[in-house]
């Protein structure tokens, strides 16, 4: 597993390096949190709802890690067209060992990028109701970066174009944010809008956050842990096989 460790590090290191991407990243969930957050605070507690920050900021972590982990993948059709993955695979490593070990730096790097989001809303002024919680709210963003670190791994596995990746991802990610639950209660959507959410991966991802950090949720830990973890397999299964079909 030493081509593993090496990926992971060598991911980490690139994130390290580029301090810019680290603060650019942060614009989207800073200006969603005071926009929406302060914007439709006095809306959403005039309706009832309570204090609008306390609801949002899960999700909004949740939409940083989404965005994050999946668009580090990015650099794997970056290492395409410079030759650096053409070595990598030639090496006399397995491909899912590969495919492992840039999961798993993708994954490391949205992790950390919504932990620094995480300290951002308790400046905003959110409150976790238990304090020894927030350690199983670490653990359900480590679960959805690895998931859309991979799901990020395989796309990018499939692509050359570099112009097309973001293309492709924005289309399919806008949706999986908007119907997750990260903006508004799951349980007050019309039925049509509920199953669509229900069947979103994300939403399990986000809501595991939010009852770890609110005690509120819609699905339970054991429902949000199954299905992350599950699917978290199934994509890396995929992305291994598609990893397999790269020539070189």
């Amino acid at each position: 597993m030493r081509a593993v460790y090496i990926l992971w590090i060598r991911q980490l290191k690139r994130y390290v390096r580029k301090k810019s991407r680290i603060v650019g990243a942060l614009g989207q969930p800073i200006l969603f949190l005071i926009a929406l957050g302060f914007g439709f605070g006095p809306i959403y507690a005039r309706a009832g709802g309570g204090d609008y920050i306390q609801f949002l900021a899960p999700g909004i972590i949740g939409m940083t890690v989404l965005f994050t982990a999946i668009f580090t993948a990015t650099e794997i059709i970056w290492d395409k067209q410079f030759g650096f993955l053409k070595e990598t695979l030639v090496a006399p490593v397995s491909r899912f060992e590969v495919m492992l070990g840039r999961t798993l730096g993708g994954a490391t790097v949205a992790t950390v990028q919504g932990l620094i989001v995480l300290t951002i809303t308790f400046i905003a002024g959110f409150r976790p109701y238990n304090i020894w919680l927030i350690p199983v709210a670490i653990f359900f963003i480590a679960l959805i970066s690895l998931l859309f670190s991979a799901f990020g791994s395989v796309i990018a596995a499939r692509l050359d174009d570099m112009q097309a990746f973001p293309l492709i991802i924005n289309f399919i990610v806008q949706p999986l944010f908007f119907l997750s639950g990260a903006l508004f209660p799951i349980d007050q959507l019309p039925d049509a809008l509920k199953f669509v959410t229900t069947i979103n991966p994300l939403s399990f991802g986000i809501e595991g956050i939010r009852r770890a950090l609110t005690g509120a949720s819609f699905f339970s830990y054991s429902t949000d842990i199954i299905v992350l973890s599950a699917l978290s397999l199934i994509l890396l299964t995929i992305g291994a096989y598609q990893f397999n079909k790269i020539e070189v």
